[in-house]
């Protein structure tokens, strides 16, 4: 076989494992296989559900997934659910639902008007329920955004600046939302708040590290262990305090002297009735594309679902372990299928467009210029990678000389954070649309047969 043909075959087997990746964190499937309804009783896990002993059934959907999780309760509540509201992406519908919903779009990932209308509806939904009354919220990735009420004293503006002075410093989802749980009233244990004494059952498509429920979509319904002290020192650690508007700094400092109450904290009585589970993670999208790999014949390797920290000092180590199996056969022989999850950063330095595994990928190609048989292609589950149309990219060891043959410049694309560009010049975006699933970003290092 040709040495393009091979680069080909790994192309096409990287993108089919992906594909596999993607189908098993389906949101709708993820609903059906952890809740069922037998009868007047709702299985939940292993948590059971008498639907007659409430009095109404309420439906609160959030995130990026929001839709297929909600279309999903819909048809298994039936006539039983009497109300839902549900947040979303623009784009990210499919379909309308029928009148007992309130549907509000909005904004991702700096939050915009409709982000606060949408708050405001879950929370007045919540607040409507009483302790005969069954919440079930379906929780998925972009909630942070998509659902924003600022703190009495604080604007939206406030808080999109915030937003996106944290984004583009590159700090962590968890450095994130330790700030805007604080500075919101829904996050961080708040919609539990609103929702008190009703029970409420969250149902989580997780796309935090780690699936920690106090990260996820900035845990409306968790217990929140972070405090006013740790979001101070999250901007403070970025350089931001003097950055973020002044509201934000004096709300801070009022947290940290007293004047603010807390965020509620693990113990706290609303949480006697809420109950979590995870119903899909990245865990089981990276366990999908290293079964679809073996299927495809490649020794498969799960490197790590944890994996954070700046995209192109991981893709150096993406990069390292290519060498180093196309060298020694460690620590897996060829072929071989390398998966890895989690979610990094970029620090944004220069005006390009582009996005987190996009940059991965050209930091990658970059390490990987010359070495042939390795193709590496990383992607966000979403289908949204950065401000762009791509949910990521897909590269090889000839990648960079290609781009030069066309006049570009892997590294000066690089340094302006524009990988968009460059692969949009080589036809190497991958473009799937909006996804309607949303658990991290699922990368995939292919080195193919000696």
């Amino acid at each position: 076989m040709s040495v393009e043909r091979k680069e080909d075959a790994l192309r096409q087997d990287a993108r089919q494992i992906l594909h596999a990746a993607l189908g098993a964190v389906d949101p709708s499937a993820a609903v059906r296989r952890h809740v069922r309804r037998e009868g007047n009783r709702l299985l939940i896990g292993r948590e059971r559900f008498d639907l007659e002993r409430y009095r109404y059934v309420f439906v609160l959907a959030l995130g990026k997934a929001a839709y297929p999780m909600a279309y999903a309760l819909q048809v298994l509540l039936g006539s039983r659910l009497d109300r839902g509201v549900l947040v979303t992406k623009y784009g990210h519908l499919a379909a309308a639902l029928d009148e007992r919903w309130t549907v509000v779009e909005a904004g991702h990932p700096v939050p915009d008007e409709n982000s606060v209308r949408g708050a405001q509806a879950l929370a007045a939904l919540a607040e409507q329920a009483g302790p005969e009354d069954l919440i079930l919220c379906a929780l998925s990735g972009g909630g942070s955004a998509l659902a924003t009420w600022p703190a009495e004293g604080l604007s939206l503006s406030d808080l999109q600046a915030v937003t996106d002075l944290l984004l583009r410093a590159g700090a962590t989802i968890h450095e994130l939302n330790a700030v805007r749980k604080h500075l919101d009233r829904i996050k961080g244990g708040g919609l539990a708040r609103f929702a008190y004494p009703a029970t409420v059952v969250t149902l989580v498509l997780s796309d935090v590290v780690g699936d920690d429920l106090s990260v996820i979509a900035s845990g409306p319904t968790a217990a929140d262990p972070s405090t006013f002290q740790d979001a101070w020192r999250v901007l403070n650690r970025y350089g931001l305090l003097e950055r973020v508007p002044l509201p934000v700094r004096l709300h801070l400092e009022a947290g940290l002297h007293g004047r603010i109450p807390e965020t509620p904290k693990p113990g706290d009585e609303i949480f006697q009735r809420v109950f979590h589970h995870i119903i899909a993670s990245n865990r089981l999208a990276a366990r999908a594309a290293l079964e679809e790999a073996a299927r495809l014949g490649y020794h498969p390797l799960l490197l790590s679902t944890f994996v954070e920290g700046e995209a192109r000092e991981v893709a150096r180590v993406i990069a390292a372990i290519a060498k180093e199996i196309a060298t020694t056969d460690q620590p897996v022989p060829r072929p071989a299928c390398v998966v890895w999850g989690g979610e990094t950063t970029v620090t944004v330095r220069g005006s390009g467009r582009g996005g987190r595994n996009q940059e991965l990928v050209l930091a990658a190609a970059i390490a990987l210029q010359g070495w042939p048989d390795c193709v590496v292609a990383s992607m966000g589950t979403d289908g949204i990678d950065g401000p762009t149309d791509a949910a990521g990219a897909l590269a090889d060891g000839e990648s960079v000389h290609r781009a030069y043959l066309l006049g570009l410049d892997a590294m000066a694309h690089l340094h302006a954070n524009d990988a968009y560009a460059f692969f949009e010049a080589l036809g190497d975006l991958i473009r799937t649309g909006p996804t309607g699933t949303n658990v991290n970003d699922i990368g995939v290092l292919l080195v193919g047969p000696k």
